[in-house]
């Protein structure tokens, strides 16, 4: 079911947009968690730190793909907005054809890179192997990713949230029981858990496509519309690209990051990794609504309205103050009774607790400027803007840069696992000061009022 967000009360689409969004969201990063928790508690603790130090590889490959893949669609929610429903289906068309171009090359150089990746994070030798068998599995699956990402961002793109939900429910659960078999009952170790993660998202790739075609034929491509559009493509790689430089290089930093945190042993990797799950888990509200945003704006923006947008901009923050605080006091309060959840019965999780409170409250202390980074970079992307989003990334990398120097230098934890919250900081006010630059650029169009 499609929705048309340019017409009714921001904040009302808003939120009944998000709450499908944070539910798939939530479910994603569930089944995600669900594999470390089976993986610490099944193969071990060196395992659960060997998947957790491929995480930033992780977001740096399927971040970098996916953004791309969903930097093609921002032309579709222009177009659906516009009401040329011809040009949304072109530019489902253009999409696919640019999709499997990037698949075909970003699965080439992560497979031919990936030990180099992990040497030059530190990766500890005793779980190297495990480590490499996870991520590689992962990174064969790209294709899958870009796929699953590609075509739910298409679904958002005209308003339905709706169905992405039910695909990812769906998915999560098969994951659950994917890791059961592979794991406990295969003995398939960390690759089991990869192949899971695979085998799931591919279920929800044909479900999207069986979809699509079924009930959401506005973005089911007709014979004489897979016709390569040259001025499309060029808009949705201009789109494309800096959406998925800023995921790498956002993601460049947390490799950075996370070489830092290897330093300190698999004790501290554990730790973080158990913590940065949790935290991942929560804060799918503050993705959620940026991922609203991007839809949002990008109709709004078609049909030339841009007072509506900065409503629904405004209307956004207010909504993550609160989120913000709820998720400070979330993990303040729970934080004790999380962290055993992600090892084996009877691990003493003493050792591992001072560092996931380090690590956590002070990232608690700086959830809303990382709100605000979603709201603004999607925001700008919805309106076409991308430059800046990507610059957003470029000031993150750097402030986690110099955090992770000078941590390693100084041998000090607190500021290895601080980078994040530096970056958020730091790129949460890049970004609103972008935002008032991009909002005031489009005055200059001569937009009008359509509220």
């Amino acid at each position: 079911m499609q929705t048309d967000m340019t017409k009714g009360r921001p904040l009302l689409i808003i939120l009944k947009f998000t709450l499908p969004l944070l539910i798939g969201n939530l479910f994603q990063q569930f089944y995600n968690m669900v594999d470390t928790i089976i993986v610490g508690r099944f193969v071990g603790s060196d395992a659960l730190a060997a998947v957790g130090s491929t995480g930033t590889i992780m977001f740096l490959v399927i971040g970098f793909s996916s953004g791309m893949s969903s930097g093609f669609t921002v032309l579709i929610s222009q177009k659906y907005g516009a009401k040329d429903l011809k040009a949304v289906r072109d530019s489902v068309a253009n999409g696919i054809v640019l999709a499997i171009a990037l698949i075909i090359i970003m699965t080439t150089l992560s497979l031919t890179n990936l030990r180099t990746l992990l040497r030059g994070m530190r990766t500890p030798e005793h779980y190297f192997e495990d480590a490499y068998a996870y991520i590689s599995v992962i990174c064969m699956g790209i294709v899958i990713s870009v796929f699953y990402n590609y075509f739910s961002a298409c679904l958002r793109a005209v308003g339905n949230s709706r169905a992405p939900l039910v695909f990812l429910v769906l998915s999560a659960l098969l994951n659950i029981a994917l890791d059961l078999l592979f794991i406990v009952k295969f003995h398939m170790g960390t690759s089991g858990a990869a192949w899971a993660t695979n085998v799931s998202q591919f279920v929800s790739v044909v479900l999207c496509i069986i979809y699509i075609y079924k009930a959401a034929p506005i973005l089911a491509p007709k014979g004489e519309d897979w016709k390569f559009n040259r001025q499309f493509a060029r808009h949705q790689i201009n789109v494309g690209l800096p959406m998925a430089l800023q995921f790498g290089i956002t993601a460049s930093g947390t490799v950075i990051m996370q070489t830092s945190i290897n330093t300190f042993g698999p004790t501290a990797v554990a730790a973080v990794t158990a913590g940065g799950k949790i935290q991942n888990l929560i804060t799918q509200g503050m993705l959620s609504m940026g991922q609203t945003m991007a839809a949002y704006c990008g109709q709004n923006y078609g049909k030339n309205d841009l007072e509506r947008v900065k409503i629904g901009v405004r209307d956004a923050i207010l909504v993550d103050i609160v989120y913000s605080i709820l998720c400070t006091v979330i993990i303040v309060a729970f934080l004790p009774y999380f962290l055993p959840i992600f090892f084996k019965a009877g691990t003493d999780i003493a050792p591992m607790l001072p560092y996931s409170r380090i690590h956590l409250y002070q990232c608690a202390a700086c959830y809303f400027p990382l709100s605000l980074i979603f709201v603004f970079r999607n925001a700008m992307q919805g309106c076409g803007y991308s430059m800046l989003p990507m610059m957003g990334g470029v000031v993150e990398f750097f402030a986690r840069l110099v955090a992770a120097v000078l941590a390693i230098r100084l041998e000090f934890f607190n500021l290895a696992v601080g980078c994040d919250p530096l970056a958020w900081i730091a790129a949460g006010i890049f970004t609103g000061i972008a935002w008032i630059y991009v909002r005031k650029d489009i005055e200059k169009k001569g937009f009008r009022r359509v509220i």
